[in-house]
């Protein structure tokens, strides 16, 4: 069962974009198996895609952070903080299938919804890693793949993929999301913020250090400690760069430097990457490496805010005229042309 982590040091490069898109365009692929997806962000916008958009994906939010008890992510969390050092087994409870409320996704598709509450929690949890047993810090970590076992559990060990969706910030909630996860997929915008982003990223869950004698993080340090797995690397993904067919040529240089930051750490620690598909041999060249290791998701402006704002994966976007915030917009089909085969191609490299 493998279990995918969106994540960045970096905000607003469409983590939780990709997260609804990858999950419903998977769950579309892949009908025999069910998809778990964990909203570990506070601003729960993966959420609100999933759960129908703007409108009725933020007021089912409003009803998800009113019910008592939660049924959210954070409920579940509450559910740690009281219980932490055993674990009380309700994470099944927290899997709501999405397609009662939004009919456009796939049926197959679960969520553990996000809550901005996970922001109020952060400071208990990190206070339940401090006393109790001399093995806390790792028995805490465990609480999302604890949470991930506990809903498997209950689908019998069905066939399953999970995906999270986490904050930039590297919080305590982002911490328990690359504990749970096995690969790690990296959406970045093509700016020096993310080739900045990037370098952090790499130290601050391989201890990947540019100045010799820098602190590492406590992250790092303890899951070392611990022996905890943290999640390979399956892809890098340029995440709505474009609007043609390439980077705009002012940020292909920035691509390029990132695409080469990510390879010398592949040359310096392959063990850090999740070779894929199962059974292919590892990259001989830079270019077989960019291959393998780099994506990118096209961005056809109007088509990409439609889809997210009214819920609607790119596979049931249709060409037309749209209803949103009170005014008609249109959707051509070249831009489903270009999109829809864009993003089914890239989930067909996710095994």
């Amino acid at each position: 069962m493998p279990t995918y982590a969106f994540w960045n040091n970096k905000g607003g490069v469409g983590k939780s974009y990709l997260t609804f898109q990858v999950a419903c365009e998977y769950a579309l692929q892949h009908p025999d198996q069910n998809i778990l997806v964990i909203d570990a962000c506070p601003q729960a916008n993966a959420s609100s895609m999933l759960l129908g958009g703007i409108d009725a994906g933020d007021q089912a939010l409003d009803r998800f952070s009113t019910q008592s008890p939660l049924r959210t992510i954070s409920g579940y969390v509450e559910d740690r903080i009281r219980s932490p050092y055993v674990n009380p087994r309700t994470g099944s409870s927290y899997a709501y299938q999405v397609n009662q409320l939004n009919r456009l996704v796939p049926s197959n598709l679960y969520l553990v919804v996000g809550d901005e509450q996970l922001e109020i929690q952060a400071s208990r949890v990190v206070g339940a890693t401090v006393p109790g047993p001399q093995d806390a810090w790792r028995i805490v970590h465990q609480w999302f793949s604890d949470l991930i076992a506990d809903v498997m559990s209950s689908w019998n060990n069905h066939p399953a993929t999970v995906f999270l969706d986490c904050n930039p910030s590297f919080t305590i909630y982002t911490e328990l999301a690359m504990s749970a996860a096995d690969r790690l997929i990296v959406p970045f915008t093509a700016d020096g913020s993310s080739k900045r982003a990037v370098r952090t990223l790499l130290s601050l869950l391989y201890g990947v250090q540019r100045n010799p004698g820098a602190q590492q993080s406590t992250f790092y340090l303890n899951s070392n400690v611990f022996r905890m797995t943290v999640p390979n690397i399956y892809s890098y993904v340029g995440n709505r760069l474009t609007q043609n067919l390439g980077p705009a040529s002012a940020f292909r240089t920035v691509v390029n430097e990132i695409g080469d930051e990510i390879h010398r750490i592949w040359q310096a620690n392959p063990s850090r990457f999740a070779i894929h598909p199962v059974g292919a041999q590892p990259p001989r060249s830079a270019t077989e490496f960019r291959r393998m290791f780099q994506a990118q998701i096209k961005d056809a402006n109007t088509a990409s805010v439609v889809s997210s704002a009214l819920g609607i994966p790119l596979r049931k976007l249709t060409a037309g005229p749209k209803q949103l915030a009170g005014r008609t917009v249109p959707i051509n089909q070249t831009q489903l042309d270009r999109l829809q085969p864009n993003i089914r191609d890239f989930v067909q490299t996710i095994e």
